[in-house]
């Protein structure tokens, strides 16, 4: 089969269409013939030499793909062959076949296209996972989301939105703030132009909002704790601006606020299992019922890996790029 290989860590260009063998499954793993494979962020960590795939895992890129089963193993019990699904991976997307454990694959949504599926599996788990299972955003409260335009964003507007909440965003252009709001986001902030501390401030009329979901990391600590309602909690995915930043721990103790941070990749087997199971519970329903929909402006063949991470390297994306096999 073929499949994009890190040649060498580095930009774009390393990434090069191989021939490689087949992958083979374990008993409670399924062979998925690859449709279509979504990037993300960790991808590009991966192919830059930071973010190694956990062990036993493959280490072609690729955090989820959606594609048809060709095989089962023994202990299988769900699947058969033949299935349209998606799944999240934890390496391996970048390629015709992939090998997944069964408990990660989730059946393609109805009235949602085999190709489009694959923009779910990661977004649905990470936002599901940390908004709402870890902070525990009910309806009537207000989410912050850094990066709205994002394919996390994207997401995260829609599935708040549906479960009632209020839904601030940041974006640094107008075009993709308007896009936010077609989407329903109720405050959509220039952070280029404007100080997103102020304008949550004024939006909520002092109190602040209750969760906040951040890709940013270093740069914004102070800012999104200063930006917290009481009892507010500040869900930490990503470090776009480094790792290392200072802390006046103040308000925490004045406003009784928490911080947390995960990565879904690290997870282990059974924990992923379970976040899909409330994900195919929890979100499905939302998105076969057409409230949640994919957002994926952008596809490129396989062999043009490298020309879809310049792409989303340069910031000038909107939602999901999508890999088609």
């Amino acid at each position: 089969m073929k499949a994009v290989v890190i040649t060498s860590p580095g930009d774009p260009e390393v990434l090069q269409l191989q021939e490689v063998e087949e992958p083979e499954i374990k008993d409670d793993e399924v062979l998925i013939k690859t449709e279509a494979a979504a990037l993300n962020r960790g991808d590009i960590y991966q192919r830059q030499g930071f973010y190694p795939p956990p062990e036993g895992a493959s280490t072609f890129p690729g955090l989820e793909c959606s594609g048809i089963i060709e095989a089962v193993g023994e202990n299988v019990s769900r699947w058969k062959v033949g299935d349209k699904v998606c799944a999240l991976l934890s390496g391996g997307g970048y390629a015709e076949k992939v090998a997944v454990p069964a408990g990660q694959v989730l059946p393609v949504p109805s009235g949602v296209s085999l190709s489009d599926a694959a923009s779910l599996p990661e977004v649905a788990c990470t936002v599901w996972s940390t908004v709402f299972t870890m902070s525990g955003l009910c309806p009537g409260e207000t989410l912050l989301i850094h990066g709205g335009s994002s394919g996390i964003g994207t997401f995260a507007i829609q599935i708040a939105k549906f479960k009632g909440a209020k839904v601030f965003v940041t974006a640094g252009d107008e075009r993709k703030l308007a896009f936010c709001n077609d989407l329903g986001a109720d405050l959509c902030i220039n952070y280029k132009t404007e100080d997103f501390v102020v304008r949550v401030k004024e939006e909520t009329e002092g109190k602040g909002v209750d969760v906040i979901l951040d890709c940013v990391g270093a740069a914004y600590l102070q800012r999104n704790l200063d930006c917290l309602n009481v009892d507010g909690r500040l869900f930490i995915i990503g470090s776009i601006s480094g790792f290392i930043a200072e802390l006046n721990i103040a308000a925490m103790f004045a406003k009784r606020l928490s911080i947390q941070a995960a990565a879904l990749r690290t997870r282990s087997v059974e924990e992923k299992a379970s976040i899909v199971k409330e994900v195919e519970k929890n979100v499905w329903p939302a998105i076969m019922s057409g409230k949640v929909k994919p957002v994926v402006p952008q596809r490129f063949p396989l062999g043009e890996a490298a020309e879809a991470h310049r792409l989303m390297e340069s910031g000038n994306h909107i939602g999901k790029i999508l890999l088609i096999a």
